[in-house]
Parts: structure tokens; C-alpha cells; sequence
């Protein structure tokens, strides 16, 4: 059987692009050429409604078996194969259906500040035209009524982010050696030294990864009357197009999204009365994880110094705890 050998389970939005990219230069890995494939995540046909664009995304799951044994079939023999589909982590029912179907698998979690990551996660729909609220903190307010609606896992800003609840379920089905976790912000900052640990977890050869790819920073369209017309039209495409076979769809709104990321600006940082609205959301959570991981994450809970939250901060990379140490971010 062609099943992986090891997945990169999550969380979306904290690097899991990037890291598959990065494991493809690896000899002794083979990463499946569809980066993420979301063969667990249903068993059988995908849904085919839900929110803004999720019809189309639906299209894009790998959910018949032969189709997804056939992503590894060019695995040179001796490499360990492997898969990246970020939502893994955070569907219980993908989690038992790997145990069922590969329970000695490998799997590897990305942790990213659940605030930033909703955030992040929030922009990259305003940006492609998706998102219809103009707000990430009444975005996130609007979740429950979004996820009874059916919309998909991608929309679940706050769900996403509650790692503590998804650990502890995914450390009740496997032991904690086949699971490696680590922060976001360790694979930016240290990526050789990330990357080794990674292949150490593996078993593959370390010293052979130094570097991560640059992701692509999501750009902010401004609130205009331009952004609201093309965002609307792009969404009524979005539906109208799930009735159109294989990829018309994604051909007939890929102009308009061009159009929407036209001239945008940088993705603009949240603010501190942003970040105070959201933390709550993830609090309890929070110390969930680290009873789960015996790790520390209560900065977290503490202001940035990009949302205006510290006077005097330090520039990214330089931020340091006050006993020296350099801040879990």
C-alpha cells in the first residue's frame, strides 16, 4: 500500500506551505505532489455547499483511496512519504480515521499565536474576496452561525486555534512519540535548527535542510466602493460556479481575484483593541495546552508590540523576555 509514512497535520495558516516545500528538497522524503490532498477529512465524496468559495474548494479533495495511494506511487524506494493537509489537527474524525488506517504514522504540528492565526487566517479570505465582513472581531463573532451553516473548516477562525482541545484528543489516540509539536515562529526564526529537529523526528538525515521558503505575504485590499463591488461579484461567481465542471470555475474568478489583490497594501497588524476583543476566545484553551504539553504559551495572552499593545518594543526577532530569554512567540 502507498499510504505516508508521516503528515504535517497542522494548523493552517502557521507555515505548513512553506514546510512542505522545504521537506521536498529532502532526499530521503518524498512529499506528495498535491501539498494538500484531504483524503481524511471525509469518507466518502466531500460535501458540495457551504460558504463563500467552499464548493470549489470541496472539488479539490483527494477522497478516493486509489486516487490518494497514487500521489506517493513515485516515492523512490527507501524514502518515507508524506502528505501536508493542515485541518488534520483540528477534525477529531480525521483524527481516528488516520489511527484506523495508518495508526503508526508520524505526525507533525505547527503551533502559531491563535490570535495571529485567525487574524491571518481572516485576511487571506478578505484579501481573495471570500470574507464578507470587513472586521476580523465581528468575523469571529459571526463564527457559530457560520459553522451550523455548514460552512467549512477553513471559516472556523476561533476553532482553528484551540490546539489544547485537538492535542489532547489527538494524544489519546497516539503516543506522544509519533507526535512532534513545535511554534510557528521557532521555523522563521530557526529554520536550520527547526528543520533538523523535524528530520531527527523522522529519522531521515539532519544537516541537509537550512532553509524554509519565503511564504507569500497576503495583501489587504482597502474598504472601497471598488473592493466591495469586485468582493460581491467575485462571491456570486464563487456560487454560480459550482455548477460549472472541473476547473471553469476556479478560470472564471482567478480574473477578478487578480483584480481584488491589485495595488493592495501590506497586511495590516491588528490592533491592541483588536487583540483584546479575540483573546478571550482562546484563553482557557491556552492553559489547556499547556497542561496537555508541559510547555509554556502565556505569551499568548500578552500584548504585541506591533498591535501598539508595548511602548518601546523591540523589533521582530529581537523581542525578549524580561529574565532574558528569548519570548515563546
Amino acid at each position: 500500500m502507498a499510504l505516508p509514512d508521516f503528515l504535517v497535520a497542522g494548523a493552517p495558516k502557521a507555515g505548513t506551505t512553506a514546510l512542505h516545500a522545504a521537506l521536498t528538497r529532502h532526499p530521503g522524503l518524498f512529499m506528495s505532489p498535491v501539498k494538500e490532498p484531504k483524503f481524511f477529512l471525509t469518507d466518502g465524496p466531500p460535501p458540495t455547499r457551504g460558504g463563500p468559495g467552499d464548493a470549489q474548494t470541496y472539488r479539490e479533495h483527494v477522497w478516493r483511496r486509489p486516487d490518494y495511494e497514487a500521489l506517493f506511487d513515485g516515492a523512490p524506494p527507501g524514502t518515507l512519504r508524506g502528505e501536508s493537509t493542515p485541518f488534520y489537527l483540528y477534525d477529531r474524525d480525521a483524527q481516528r480515521r488516520i489511527h484506523a488506517l495508518i495508526p503508526k504514522v508520524k505526525l507533525i504540528a505547527i503551533l502559531r499565536d491563535p490570535v495571529e492565526r485567525a487574524h491571518s487566517n481572516w485576511t487571506h479570505l478578505w484579501s481573495a474576496g471570500l470574507e464578507p465582513v470587513d472586521d476580523v472581531v465581528r468575523a469571529c463573532q459571526d463564527e457559530e452561525r457560520r459553522i451550523d451553516a455548514g460552512w467549512a473548516a477553513f471559516w472556523h477562525y476561533v476553532r482553528l486555534g484551540r490546539y489544547g482541545e485537538q492535542l489532547e484528543h489527538l494524544y489519546g489516540l497516539f503516543p506522544r512519540e509519533q507526535i512532534l509539536v513545535f511554534r510557528y515562529r521557532e521555523l522563521l526564526e530557526r529554520p536550520a535548527e527547526t528543520l533538523d529537529r523535524i528530520c531527527s523526528f523522522l529519522g531521515v538525515e539532519t544537516g541537509v535542510l537550512s532553509e524554509v521558503p519565503r511564504e507569500n505575504v497576503t495583501a489587504h485590499p482597502d474598504r472601497t466602493p471598488r473592493h466591495r463591488l469586485l468582493a460581491r461579484t467575485l462571491r456570486v461567481g464563487a456560487a454560480a460556479g459550482a455548477l460549472l465542471p472541473g476547473d471553469l470555475a476556479a478560470k472564471a474568478t482567478a480574473p477578478l481575484e487578480r483584480a481584488l489583490q491589485r495595488d493592495g497594501s501590506p497586511r495590516r497588524p491588528l490592533t491592541w483593541e483588536q487583540r483584546q476583543a479575540l483573546i478571550p476566545y482562546f484563553a482557557s484553551d491556552i492553559g489547556l495546552l499547556e497542561q496537555v504539553t508541559g510547555e509554556g504559551f502565556g505569551a499568548w495572552l500578552e500584548p504585541r508590540p506591533e498591535s501598539g499593545g508595548l511602548v518601546g518594543a523591540r523589533p521582530a526577532g529581537q523581542r525578549q523576555a524580561r529574565n532574558g530569554r528569548r519570548r515563546p512567540w
